[in-house]
């Protein structure tokens, strides 16, 4: 049994609580939940009868743990990836693993030195549909790759950003690029290869906060293959997408829905067994706009652990599509076509004023 504490109870701690809480994971359990704000932490820990700290040295020193998910703000994961590593415990981290490059480093840095699996969450590569894409795309049915696209369509008024002041800042959070569309911006790299570069701007429309709250992107992929990517949360009044197409030489496979989660195209010049009926079983319909795919990837934790293998999403992984978001914001503020690799240093992520 692999025991879990969870160290920030804000929003997103909720999903994650209620799969490990509920035993809705095979042998994984919640031991223990951590936030400065005690009215957070009480709540998550009498829901599952689990103990609750205000300290995160005292829960780690008093409660025999195997993995800290790492939940607090986008700004502080760095710091407490980097205190947890000292007590030799596993972490799982939510995204984005850092705001800076430099921070994820010394996060990728920390957990190899001290030969701990760091697991930075991207549960919508576990998606049905995402999946099915993917295996196509391994297999090679889409040849030479054309086009790629995401959409993130996504309503979120100002009384969200309100709940807590560090949303939409620069130093702890960013807009929705980092936030709510950061997810799509890894899939579609984890489709379509390594980016060679960017060209963006964005704009805050509705949302008062220091950040953007939509933003446009053009990507050059080193394939040759070009991209698109349209992010916002002004959607009004409700979610309306969250969608991820690919478009190849040899087919075109879309995924929409309002968490990527439902198979709009499956066409293939070439096809195969299977085909008609992929359109019927590749399809969910989740609860809401995390979906299924927190239950699929904490399973791939557990049995990484247990039986040593190697990780979906590790620190690397994590950490190039943070500097895919990076180089979109020194896009944004530099007004110009920026090329990876690059050193930021335009980009306002994870700065203060």
């Amino acid at each position: 049994m692999i025991k879990f504490a969870l160290l920030g109870c804000g929003r997103i701690a909720k999903r994650h609580s209620e799969l490990l809480g509920n035993n809705q994971i095979c042998n994984a359990k919640l031991v223990a939940v951590c936030d400065t704000d005690i009215d957070k932490a009480k709540k998550i820990g009498d829901s599952f009868d689990t103990p609750y700290f205000t300290d995160m040295h005292e829960m780690l020193n008093t409660v025999d743990i195997d993995v800290v998910s790492v939940l607090t703000e986008s700004g502080n994961h760095a710091k407490h990836v980097v205190e947890i590593v000292k007590y030799k415990k596993n972490i799982v981290v939510e995204k984005p693993m850092a705001l800076t490059l430099e921070d994820a480093d010394a996060m990728i840095q920390a957990c190899d030195e001290a030969g701990i699996k760091l697991f930075v969450v991207k549960q919508n590569r576990f998606n049905v549909p995402v999946m099915k894409m993917r295996e196509a795309l391994i297999a090679g049915r889409f040849g030479k790759m054309v086009l790629g696209t995401v959409r993130v369509r996504w309503c979120r008024p100002q009384s969200y950003y309100d709940q807590a002041s560090w949303r939409g800042t620069w130093a702890l959070d960013g807009g929705v690029l980092t936030n709510q569309a950061s997810h799509h911006v890894d899939m579609l790299e984890w489709m379509m290869g390594e980016v060679e570069s960017v060209h963006a701007m964005s704009t805050t429309a509705l949302a008062k906060i220091e950040a953007e709250d939509t933003a446009v992107v053009t990507l050059r992929f080193k394939n040759g293959a070009l991209g698109v990517i349209e992010a916002t949360t002004a959607t009004r009044p409700k979610d309306l997408e969250g969608s991820l197409s690919i478009l190849g030489e040899g087919g075109t496979v879309e995924i929409g829905g309002f968490a990527v989660n439902q198979m709009k195209v499956w066409s293939f010049v070439e096809e195969e067994d299977g085909d008609n009926d992929v359109m019927l079983n590749y399809s969910v319909n989740p609860p809401n706009v995390y979906g299924f795919g927190h239950q699929a990837y904490y399973e791939h934790v557990v049995d990484s652990i247990l039986n040593n293998k190697k990780h979906l999403v590790d620190g690397l992984q994590g950490r190039k599509s943070l500097e895919l978001i990076n180089a979109i914001y020194e896009s944004i503020e530099t007004k110009r076509e920026v090329f990876l690799k690059f050193k930021p240093k335009h980009c306002r992520l994870g700065q203060n004023k």
